[in-house]
């Protein structure tokens, strides 16, 4: 496996990843995905025994209302595996680390797979970028007017994770934006 990883090792992958903040937004959303493998496994034997709600408070808290309850946990779930997957999403993009057909791209030149990579951004991931973010704007936008919340007991002010869908197209938008600059140069 090592020998794999060292061939297949990419100069601009470890540029981008070892600056100083890609690394501790790297590290923070680490620590996040083992809160969710915790909220997971609190859940399941929550459910095995029976157990809801876990805590109740006498005053609604922000995001969690007036208890933590195993829609809570479940809901907490999916927000926590939003945020680590939008997230890095740019990050992924400029360490060009995301899936690609190999065995077409592999063979060609560095000046071939520059043009490759530019046409797939101008083609492909502009345009989705370009339907994406206003709708994910009015998403968040329309959870927010209406105070979103759960419906059957989970989290409050859903709001506050949407704006991670418009948050991570943004970051995405702009990685795209950096790379696709990167690929005039190099496709000359």
């Amino acid at each position: 496996m090592e020998e794999y990883l060292a061939r297949e090792a990419r100069p601009e992958m470890e540029e981008e990843n070892g600056s100083p903040w890609a690394q501790a937004l790297l590290r923070g959303l680490s620590w996040l995905v083992i809160l969710l493998m915790l909220g997971i496994v609190l859940q399941v034997a929550c459910n095995a025994l029976d157990i809801n709600p876990l805590a109740r408070f006498d005053t609604a808290l922000p995001l969690l209302g007036k208890a933590i309850t195993l829609n809570t946990l479940l809901d907490l779930q999916w927000h926590l595996l939003v945020i680590t997957g939008l997230l890095p999403a740019g990050l992924v993009w400029l360490s060009n680390a995301h899936v690609r057909v190999d065995f077409f791209y592999q063979p060609r030149s560095d000046r071939t797979k520059a043009r490759i990579d530019l046409a797939g951004n101008l083609l492909f991931a502009l345009p989705f970028l370009v339907m994406i973010l206003p709708a994910a704007w009015d998403f968040t936008h329309r959870a927010w007017r209406s105070d979103e919340g759960s419906a059957s007991g989970g989290l409050n002010d859903l709001w506050l994770i949407k704006e991670f869908l418009p948050l991570g197209m943004a970051l995405l938008a702009l990685a795209l934006a950096v790379e696709t600059l990167r690929l005039l140069r190099r496709a000359k």
